[in-house]
């Protein structure tokens, strides 16, 4: 059964319905991995296993949710408050060492960095879940960048992607690399790998 071809429940009682099943999915998917039972799913939501069903037509869907749903509240926030940093013409420098600041704090969440690790595990079967983790994380800030990036008449970027991917490696992917080993750094680090890092940006795209 495919998402087109069903009825998924609508209205107050199966959103609150359907939102416990994503908190319980998200539970069990962390405690025993992608093998978590539906059954053990539908249990704790409090909901039956039909119910699950009609709101998901698989796990992988259920998956899908529960990933998107964990990034929304890790880095939702900050793409609206980056939006409307770049809208009021904050200085730039500041725009992007506050968001990447908001990037660090919200995907080295816990759960986050455990779902990380569980896609990264499912990826070959389920290559999509790494696909939609992209999407989802931080590569949803790569448009509103490269545009804000652009328009200014300070700087000169011949290679936008590749300078969206060289600003990311500057203040993110290193948390992610550290906390993929168990490792989370100190937060003095932190701010100092991020404001130097937006300055070393900067400074190399600086139009001559």
């Amino acid at each position: 059964m495919t998402t087109t071809s069903r009825r998924v429940p609508t209205g107050e009682r199966a959103a609150r319905k359907r939102a416990a099943i994503v908190r319980a999915a998200r539970r069990q998917f962390l405690e025993h991995g992608f093998g978590a039972g539906m059954d053990h799913i539908a249990a704790e939501a409090d909901v039956s296993k039909v119910t699950v069903y009609n709101h998901f037509a698989s796990k992988e869907e259920l998956f899908t949710e529960v990933v998107s749903d964990a990034l929304e509240q890790a880095l939702g926030q900050t793409m609206r408050a980056m939006n409307e940093r770049l809208r009021t013409g904050d200085d730039l420098r500041d725009v992007l060492c506050a968001t990447a600041r908001e990037w660090v704090e919200g995907i080295a969440q816990p759960d986050v960095l455990a779902l990380r690790a569980l896609i990264t595990a499912e990826a070959r079967r389920f290559p999509e879940l790494g696909r939609l983790w992209r999407r989802h994380g931080p590569d949803r800030f790569a448009e509103p960048l490269a545009t804000a990036l652009a328009a200014r008449d300070d700087l000169d970027i011949p290679q936008m992607e590749l300078a969206i991917v060289q600003f990311y490696a500057l203040v993110l992917y290193p948390h992610i690399v550290h906390s993929a080993y168990g490792d989370r750094l100190d937060p003095r680090f932190t701010d100092d790998l991020i404001t130097t890092g937006v300055d070393m940006f900067l400074k190399y795209y600086r139009k001559r």
